[in-house]
């Protein structure tokens, strides 16, 4: 390490503090009663921030590589196809939102010609701003959202994955394919907290007109946050919701309550 600092264990760090203060560090992610060395923080305080900031830059400005982030069998396995939308690259990406919100024309034509159309629900997988949140969260949640979606009876189509999307992609998924329920799992932006938090946005049958407000999340999908098994039930007893009322956003409640 530069300047010959050497990074303590974390154990001998946290023998230091009384029991009530670690029971408290350890209910919250955030660096709370860190102490400080003089007028600063301690150099493992100042270390981990140093390598949380970079894990969340790495986050965004990394590209999404199918076989690097799934693995191979996964890819295989769920056939993932990938589509894209305006976006050229990244910095176009970061620098104009509006473009992550369309397909770009040969995806718009490939989906065009799909079969999965009218599906109940559709299941697709966005880079956004954290390609590690993806890799990391995906692979344990999508099985559990298909396998309840069979056991509810429903039909769903074919996963797929987005480069370079923003959650308004959803609008055109659903002119596309028509589905009832329409999910997209995104990386959610990272922070000094974790850098793979992944959330799901949901709409029912989403149009053109559709804004934030015709939209419901679930969001902070991490080991730290909401576990796979919890979101999964989450995503499904939502879109279970959405199919009753035939409706989504603002006017539809996430119920913790199961719809029979």
């Amino acid at each position: 390490m530069a300047g010959g600092l050497k990074r303590r264990d974390e154990s001998s760090i946290g023998e230091e503090w009384p029991d009530l203060i670690q029971k408290v560090r350890a209910r919250t992610p955030a660096r709370v009663l860190a102490g400080r060395a003089g007028a600063a923080y301690r150099t493992n305080t100042q270390l981990d921030l140093r390598e949380a900031h970079a894990a969340a830059r790495d986050a965004v400005r990394d590209e999404l590589n199918l076989n690097a982030a799934f693995g191979v069998d996964f890819v295989r396995r769920w056939d993932l196809v990938e589509f894209h939308a305006r976006a050229r690259n990244k910095d176009e990406y970061l620098l104009r939102p509006d473009l992550g919100r369309h397909f770009d024309d040969g995806s718009r034509e490939r989906l065009s010609e799909s079969d999965a159309r009218n599906c109940d629900i559709q299941i697709t997988i966005g880079d956004g701003l954290s390609v590690a949140a993806v890799g990391e969260q995906v692979p344990q949640l999508l099985p559990l959202l298909f396998d309840g979606a069979q056991a509810r009876g429903w039909t769903a189509g074919k996963a797929f994955v987005i480069r370079h999307c923003r959650v308004g992609i959803l609008n055109e998924i659903g002119e596309l394919l028509r589905p009832q329920v329409a999910v997209l799992l995104i990386g959610e932006r990272p922070g000094l907290a974790t850098a793979t938090s992944l959330s799901a946005y949901m709409a029912f049958r989403p149009t053109k007109a559709h804004t934030d407000a015709d939209r419901n999340l679930i969001s902070n999908i991490h080991a730290r946050g909401v576990g796979a098994e919890e979101a999964a039930e989450r995503i499904l007893e939502l879109a279970a919701r959405m199919m009753k009322s035939r409706a989504s956003g603002c006017g539809l409640r996430e119920d913790s309550r199961r719809i029979e």
